[in-house]
């Protein structure tokens, strides 16, 4: 599985990846230059088109290298320069200078843009690490669990923002993880990565869920105490499968609950929601643990608010409930991903466009143990 497809990034155009410009662009110059030329060849003597000619070089610099660019103004001076039967091009000296002005200029574009599209080609690719590095792609499976994961960044080209989902297996069970921090985009990405640090480390410390919620708790406790009037927190549903039975255990820190998908129907599992993380409260407020029976082919859906407080041009929210099980019957059975991305057209369709969507959304999608 690449990683843009399990991250769900947003997808960047090719230029500001470092790839070729599109083929359109490439043939631009060549285009404007036989357009040039076979007009000049129909209309009278007097009409002279050959001050158009200088938009070639220009336009070729967008597209190609300093060399490309240099040789293209070499070969556009000599057809300019050139005597032949009628004349196709009039240039008078001067006329002519100022081409090779323009040419000169264009070749220092080329050399410019392709120095600027190398550095941020390097720049796109330590930032894509350093982000996958926070969140890597999820495997097919974790333990006896097959899981998907889908990312949106409300801020374009992101890899990691405000929400966060992680599938760990541990001595007590396969544990999984979605979350949605204070913020989005950049900020969010620090307490992403130390909500994930706690998260990975209480999979294999903690015997039970409330163990889990109060170890996320204290990290972002920790991490507000240097802050001056620090507001951290962030919601939270963590959810664990038990090795030897079809059992899902879940707790809530003021998350969206997860939903069921049975059959042809989906419900919202019913939690006792604890308070968010990182007000304090994991060790002193009772953390409730839900425990789910699983029946073969059930899958559980567990999304941050970004997917459901998604409005479309009435102002009315995305019921994703409602509209879950005839996506889940459009993909198959097997294909868990394919449901993250059933949903995610959806939610795009339901509010108009990919823009509209303002806030983050994340969606982990979990099978059936076998």
């Amino acid at each position: 599985m690449s990683s843009a497809r399990a991250r769900g990034a947003e997808e960047v155009p090719g230029w500001l990846r470092g790839t070729p410009q599109p083929r359109w662009l490439r043939a631009l110059p060549a285009v404007i230059l036989t357009v040039l030329t076979v007009a000049q060849i129909v209309t009278p003597e007097t009409l002279q088109l050959g001050y158009f000619v200088v938009a070639v070089t220009p336009v070729a610099a967008l597209a190609y290298g300093p060399l490309s660019v240099g040789v293209l103004g070499c070969l556009t001076l000599l057809t300019l320069s050139l005597p032949y039967g009628r004349r196709i091009w009039d240039v008078e000296t001067p006329d002519l200078l100022a081409v090779v002005v323009v040419v000169v200029l264009s070749v220092v574009i080329a050399w410019v843009r392709t120095r600027r599209e190398q550095q941020l080609v390097t720049v796109r690719t330590v930032a894509e690490a350093a982000q996958l590095a926070v969140l890597p792609p999820l495997p097919s499976s974790v333990g006896r669990v097959r899981c998907a994961g889908l990312y949106r960044s409300a801020q374009r080209g992101l890899l990691v923002g405000g929400d966060l989902y992680d599938v760990r297996d541990g001595p007590h069970g396969v544990r999984a993880l979605v979350a949605d921090v204070q913020g989005h985009g950049l900020e969010a990405v620090a307490t992403v990565a130390a909500l994930l640090g706690a998260f990975r480390e209480a999979v294999l410390d903690e015997e039970d869920l409330a163990g889990v919620a109060a170890r996320l708790d204290r990290r972002l406790v920790v991490d507000s105490a240097a802050v001056e009037h620090a507001e951290l927190f962030a919601t939270a549903v963590v959810l664990e499968c038990d090795p030897d039975e079809p059992v899902l255990r879940v707790v809530s820190c003021g998350h969206p609950p997860p939903l069921l998908l049975r059959g042809g129907t989906a419900r919202e599992l019913a939690l006792d929601p604890a308070p968010p993380l990182g007000l304090g409260l994991a060790g002193t407020v009772p953390v409730s643990v839900t425990s789910v029976p699983l029946e073969h082919g059930d899958r559980v859906l567990a999304h941050t608010d970004g997917v459901t407080e998604a409005r479309d041009a009435s102002g009315a929210f995305y019921p994703l409930a409602q509209r879950l099980p005839g996506l889940a019957a459009t993909v198959s059975e097997d294909d868990l991903m394919a449901l993250n991305e059933a949903v995610r057209e959806d939610l795009v369709r339901f509010a108009g466009k990919a823009e509209n969507v303002q806030d983050d959304v994340a969606l982990l999608a979990m099978g059936h143990i076998g």
